[in-house]
């Protein structure tokens, strides 16, 4: 029986923090690779922005007053930040904000434009990766010189959303490069059908990168990745793992039947800029995602 702890602001700190981390890292090696993207990050008042280009599902804030009440001065660093890059203003937005975050939000014109469900589950000292799936599927970390070829295989399981590809291939293959990024593969008679990431930061286990191309759905890809990631959590020293994903969605459900609960629902805060505004966000079971 797991013992999940309260759904509370520090849980929420945790939770936030790794998430924000994970991004900043894979901010960092983007623009290592590609200079020219203008790839950063900045910090301000606890929050961290991300910028990668200004349809990419990672140029948002992280955190945003959950480790102090922002200001306005905050808010307009955090906006020239993004519209100084032809970005719109976005801030993903826990509940257990600080108030004054709220009412800053509407007196300066963003609306809601999406929420994200934050789900996490305590992770024991040991986890067993013998879950009853068929012989045919296993799963492994890959190996260097094979991040090409996992990306190719992340694209293909969104396969249902081409005009993402390019995307999605570019962003795949830094993700398999990441600092700190353990980057999973689940074959099907050692061919490969299925795509997933961990990152870890002090205790947590984030969990995305969750892709399944279409025609090998249904045949336990996720859940064996599922168990692998949460192996080497454990391995690791975590005692939390997390994933995001749309509320209501099959990642949600899939998750919540391997013992995840649902923390807290966020809310996605967008202040427009004269460039049209972003494009369709990519979650785990993975975001961060990503």
């Amino acid at each position: 029986m797991h013992t999940y702890p309260f759904a509370d602001l520090a849980l929420a700190r945790r939770l936030e923090r790794a998430e924000a981390t994970s991004n900043a890292r894979f901010v960092e090696l983007r623009g290592g690779i590609d200079p020219g993207r203008g790839a950063c990050w900045i910090e301000v008042g606890g929050t961290y922005a991300m910028y990668d280009g200004p349809s990419s599902p990672v140029t948002q804030t992280f955190g945003l007053g959950m480790f102090q009440a922002p200001t306005a001065d905050d808010f307009d660093r955090l906006e020239r930040f993004f519209f100084e890059r032809g970005a719109p203003a976005d801030h993903e937005v826990s509940p257990q904000t600080d108030p004054t975050t709220l009412a800053l939000l509407t007196e300066r014109g963003y609306r809601p434009i999406e929420f994200t469900s934050v789900m996490y589950l305590p992770v024991p000292s040991a986890y067993p990766t013998n879950v009853g799936l068929d012989p045919r599927l296993r799963t492994r970390v890959i190996q260097s010189g094979e991040e090409d070829a996992w990306a190719s295989v992340s694209a293909r399981g969104w396969g249902e959303y081409p005009e993402l590809r390019e995307f999605l291939l570019g962003m795949g293959q830094v993700i398999a490069s990441s600092q700190g990024a353990l980057v999973f593969l689940a074959e099907w008679d050692d061919i490969p059908i299925g795509t997933a990431v961990l990152w870890c930061h002090d205790g947590v286990a984030l969990l995305g990168g969750a892709s399944t191309v279409p025609e090998a759905r249904r045949r336990g890809a996720q859940r064996a990745l599922l168990a692998a990631r949460l192996a080497h959590a454990a391995d690791a020293g975590c005692d939390l793992a997390m994933m995001c994903a749309q509320p209501g969605s099959a990642s949600q459900r899939n998750a919540e039947r391997q013992g995840f609960r649902i923390a807290y629902t966020r809310t996605k805060w967008r202040l427009e800029t004269s460039m049209p505004g972003g494009q369709r966000s990519v979650h785990d079971g993975g975001r961060s995602s990503r």
